[in-house]
């Protein structure tokens, strides 16, 4: 693949991780998104359907993950970068989900910015600005 290419090709997916957060409140369902945007340190949790928001939140990590994995082929080429990231993908996501469920089950007023940041986490591909970097300072020892 051309160097051009490959650049389009890698601004296109950022492009598609950009349109997935833009229009994250028409496909996503998140009444987080309205409690955070609010003084939600002394507010307690709106009322929500638990199951519906854990399931849009997989469906976004997902493909979060997959575009994510993509960029890190385009980039890198390698069999051991995509496998060792989608572990490590798996992984987080097993555990930041436990913790958000947890977090979720926390009815005590304000004391809400752990959920915050696991929620964001979650639901942004910060995940992938960390290996970008890990990736090529490895592939150039």
């Amino acid at each position: 693949m051309k160097k051009w290419t490959q650049w389009l090709l890698v601004i296109s997916l950022f492009a598609v991780l950009v349109l997935i957060r833009a229009y994250a409140s028409d496909l996503f369902y998140d009444p987080l998104i309205a409690f955070f945007e609010t003084t939600h340190s002394t507010d307690v949790l709106p009322e929500m359907n638990i199951t519906k928001l854990l399931g849009h939140t997989t469906l976004r990590f997902g493909l979060n993950t997959l575009v994510s994995l993509l960029i890190l082929w385009v980039i890198f080429k390698r069999k051991d970068v995509l496998k060792v990231s989608a572990l490590l993908y798996l992984s987080v996501f097993v555990l930041l989900m436990a913790f958000f469920w947890m977090l979720l089950g926390s009815d005590q007023a304000g004391g809400h910015m752990a959920l915050f940041y696991v929620r964001r986490f979650l639901i942004q591909p910060v995940f992938l600005l960390l290996l970008i970097p890990a990736f090529y300072f490895q592939k150039n020892l």
